[in-house]
């Protein structure tokens, strides 16, 4: 099953980083299309940074969910990787820019792929740990779909917070 559980956090990175980096230009390609600004970049914020984790890991959760559905406290491994993941890209972001200055753009990309390196890193070793979890997949699944809620809500309703700031336009959202 360790094998099992590593090939997919293999498969699973690689998807994740390719996907989130192809979304970071979808919106642009699409000339703006309101249609992928749920799921893609709308603006260089951090808030969008971290849509551009999320959006891959969820759908990828949903298709490793139906192969490893009945894996002890899958879905509660994928909600605590995931809130990790999503946490580390502003963590990381404002510590570098905090203590050095402005990051240049391949901080920016290494803190991205850092992020989703850590969520199948960590998802993978909660998986093999031989600590019994309780089942918590209804809990897992409704706060993984709120988060989805939101990033998508976020999008055309950002609050006038700096996570939500792009700081190359000082804009907010698809303003």
């Amino acid at each position: 099953m360790k094998h099992t559980i590593r090939l997919w956090s293999f498969w699973g990175f690689a998807v994740t980083s390719l996907v989130g980096t192809l979304l970071h230009f979808v919106y642009e390609w699409t000339n703006g299309s309101i249609l992928v600004a749920p799921f893609s970049a709308v603006n260089e914020s951090t808030f969008e940074h971290m849509k551009l984790l999320f959006v891959p890991l969820f759908l990828f959760a949903l298709i490793e969910g139906h192969f490893l559905k009945d894996l002890p406290g899958f879905w509660c491994c994928k909600l605590k990787s995931t809130l990790l993941g999503i946490a580390l890209i502003p963590a990381l972001y404002y510590l570098y820019n905090g203590a050095i200055g402005k990051s240049p753009d391949f901080v920016n990309i290494a803190i991205f792929f850092i992020s989703a390196a850590a969520v199948f890193f960590t998802e993978a070793k909660l998986l093999e740990s031989a600590k019994a979890r309780p089942n918590t997949k209804a809990f897992s699944l409704v706060i993984l779909s709120l988060l989805a809620v939101l990033f998508v809500t976020f999008t055309f309703f950002p609050p006038t917070l700096p996570l939500f700031e792009d700081p190359t336009t000082g804009s907010y959202g698809m303003m």
